[in-house]
């Protein structure tokens, strides 16, 4: 008798065995997105002011949590580009969109935890929040490793996006001017509270006018469909890290964008009848980084002023490319505009949690 009959094991079983191992591995992502609260857990039982006096260990505890989570989403950029060089099959598919939705953990938490809040539905934020992923989970893994996802590439072949795209890029233009304020008076909160509401006060008389306002919350809410729309046509196809990235952030953007909105116009100002001004967005009087439930701003608002800007510079790089610039060029342009957008989001969470110049 040879050792694999005396094991017990049936002939299929080690195929059955890797094809599970196959599936759990593109589930990774989704695992970091499940552990993406409890890291931020980790992060405010470390700077609670319960826990005693900072210590070196401590805070370099602390630091990691807070890294690791906002880290996260990028794990999802991996595993998604990682996943869009072949034609997939049924499993692949849903594995590589769910990674590309793991993107958007930090924006998807905050909606959970407002949305829970609205309800009054008593249940634990992370409860919820696995529960959610699991099932999502699930629902990949019963996706088929053999079955060519033909249908989904041929449908994305044969409906043109284009009309699409150019009503995308021309939404974002005109976005643009509302976004180029919004974070220029963001980053005058490092001269303090004052000269931010002071610049507020004044930007509100047009984008909070009866007339922008509807208009700038319709472009918004437009791109968030037209965004989700392009991402599932491209998602299906084999694509480069320049357009991993770029469905990636978009991606991050459409929660986001959801997220906020949210937030400001039903939870602030139509429920509780709150300022959606300085003190909102900073977690006064407790402050972003030791509050419990405010800390998961962190991550949201700092990798949404990255990947706004990051997005735009993808779409940049498109366009140059387009029109005749070489890629090399176009490609240091987009380099530029990422980092560009990770100053700035230092910039802006500096001035949020408390720093000033």
């Amino acid at each position: 008798m040879s050792a694999f009959e005396q094991s017990g094991l049936q002939p299929g079983d080690n195929v059955l065995t890797g094809t599970v191992v196959h599936k759990l591995l593109r589930l990774i992502p989704a695992a970091g997105a499940m552990a993406y609260p409890f890291l931020l857990d980790g992060f405010h039982l470390a700077v609670s002011p319960t826990s005693g006096s900072m210590s070196t260990v401590r805070w370099l505890g602390a630091a990691l949590c807070l890294f690791v989570a906002t880290a996260a989403p990028f794990l999802g950029l991996v595993w998604a580009f990682r996943m869009s060089r072949a034609t997939p099959s049924s499993f692949e598919l849903r594995a590589r969109r769910l990674a590309y939705v793991t993107i958007g953990a930090p924006p998807l938490f905050v909606l959970t935890g407002v949305v829970l809040g609205l309800l009054h539905i008593r249940l634990s934020d992370e409860l919820v929040w696995v529960a959610g992923w699991s099932a999502a989970c699930i629902y990949v893994m019963l996706g088929s490793t053999a079955e060519s996802a033909r249908l989904a590439q041929s449908v994305s072949a044969t409906r043109p996006v284009a009309k699409w795209r150019v009503a995308h890029g021309i939404a974002a233009a005109f976005i643009l001017i509302y976004v180029s304020f919004h974070l220029t008076n963001h980053l005058l909160g490092l001269a303090g509270p004052d000269v931010h509401a002071a610049v507020m006060r004044m930007g509100r008389l047009v984008y909070r006018s009866s007339a922008i306002e509807p208009i700038l919350v319709a472009l918004l809410l437009f791109q968030v469909v037209a965004g989700i729309r392009l991402a599932w046509r491209w998602s299906s196809r084999p694509a480069d890290a320049f357009r991993v990235f770029q469905i990636g952030s978009g991606v991050y953007l459409s929660a986001f964008i959801l997220a906020h909105l949210n937030s400001a116009f039903v939870s602030a100002r139509a429920v509780h009848h709150i300022e959606t001004d300085w003190a909102w967005a900073s977690g006064a009087p407790i402050g972003l980084i030791h509050d419990a439930w405010s800390i998961r701003l962190v991550p949201h608002y700092a990798l949404g002023v990255f990947f706004v800007l990051a997005h735009l510079a993808s779409g940049l790089r498109a366009v140059l490319i387009a029109h005749g610039v070489g890629a090399t060029v176009a490609n240091r342009i987009w380099a530029a505009g990422l980092i560009a957008g990770g100053l700035v989001s230092i910039a802006i969470m500096s001035g949020l949690c408390g720093a000033r110049i």
